[in-house]
């Protein structure tokens, strides 16, 4: 899907909120199901976002990350996510967990796929800090075989 290159068709009133809840035309899109169909169409090219089929490219509004990390199996060399729509995720090389934000207030992410990423909602985050190690004077957590730091 990430290599579909469609034509532009304009933007559609389509907002995925910071909590990861989807809105169209300011109304909730209730269904699981629907939201999961939309989330695996759903490209991202720079700072924009699109769902794409073969055929059109739509944009839609994202305020901040299009998904959200809502879960974590946690295992001494595997942080595995799971999503609010559903996509399971283990951090590693390919799928990195970045810290944005201050020292008071980090905003944990973790890449899912093709540039898209999942903002790690706080009891995850807070389980992830539970489980942290000390390497290099840095607390975090191990996995894929790379070590992520849960401080900025």
């Amino acid at each position: 899907m990430h290599l579909w290159n469609p034509p532009f068709c304009g933007d559609l009133d389509m907002e995925i909120c910071a909590d990861g809840s989807w809105f169209y035309q300011g109304t909730p899109i209730g269904r699981p199901a629907m939201v999961r169909l939309f989330s695996t169409i759903l490209k991202r090219e720079g700072d924009s976002f699109f769902l794409v089929t073969p055929v059109e490219k739509v944009g839609i509004r994202v305020v901040d990350a299009p998904f959200v990390a809502i879960d974590a199996d946690i295992l001494p060399d595997a942080v595995t996510f799971t999503t609010n729509v559903g996509d399971s995720v283990t951090a590693g090389p390919d799928n990195p967990i970045t810290l944005r934000g201050t020292p008071d207030a980090p905003r944990p992410y973790v890449h899912v796929r093709a540039g898209l990423e999942a903002l790690i909602d706080r009891k995850t985050f807070y389980r992830l800090a539970a489980a942290a190690t000390d390497e290099g004077g840095r607390a975090g957590i191990r996995s894929g075989g790379v070590f992520f730091p849960l401080e900025p």
